[in-house]
């Protein structure tokens, strides 16, 4: 980024995966997206890179033939338990909404959607957050925790792959090592950000 400003179709703040799946959509679309991230490029993908790779998928045939039995009203009530939604005001409308959505989407087209862009699972499923064997436990009432072949670098691969393959069409501009501090908003529209660029660092 310039010192002063630069004018693109998007911004997207922070090179973490959700950052690098949301790139990838708007550059899919011809959107051209700067991705700003205040760490250098080593730092690609963020936390995700090192994690061990493991996605929440519902009712999945890997559960299946596993003959782990699971569905999307289960895993919803698994996930209202541990999430405590029991405010009595609007606070909890939309973090509820979001978390109904993601329950849905990972009983349906995720897994679909995440193949089709190459990510691949381990024939075993894990149990991470396992609740309590008594009904309402808190956290998941069956396993879950799919992962994927390649561990965190796997799971963050397909998404740079397209991102650096839409960086050479002029759609997609890295900003490493630019420190986001607020946004910017006009008559009551976000239209940009505003920060810092900061010193190299490996």
């Amino acid at each position: 980024m310039s010192p002063d400003s630069e004018r693109t179709d998007a911004i997207v703040v922070g090179a973490g995966l959700a950052g690098l799946v949301a790139a990838c959509e708007l550059a899919d679309q011809g959107r051209r997206v700067v991705v700003v991230d205040q760490e250098g490029p080593q730092s690609i993908g963020g936390q995700a890179f090192w994690s061990f790779g493991g996605l929440f998928l519902v009712d999945s045939p890997e559960q299946r033939r596993l003959k782990v039995r699971d569905s999307a009203e289960q895993a919803w009530d698994d996930w209202q338990q541990a999430a405590g939604f029991d405010r009595l005001d609007d606070e909890d409308t939309w973090p509820r909404k979001w978390a109904r959505t993601y329950v849905e989407w990972a009983a349906g087209p995720k897994r679909e959607w995440l193949h089709a862009k190459g990510v691949r699972w381990f024939p075993v499923v894990g149990w991470a957050e396992r609740g309590g064997v008594a009904p309402g436990g808190f956290g998941n009432s069956v396993p879950r925790f799919h992962v994927t072949w390649g561990t965190g670098p796997g799971v963050v691969a397909p998404f740079e792959e397209r991102l650096r393959a839409a960086e050479q069409r002029g759609l997609v501009r890295f900003a490493w090592r630019h420190r986001v501090d607020g946004i910017t908003v006009t008559d009551g529209a976000v239209t940009g950000v505003h920060g810092a660029q900061l010193a190299g660092d490996d």
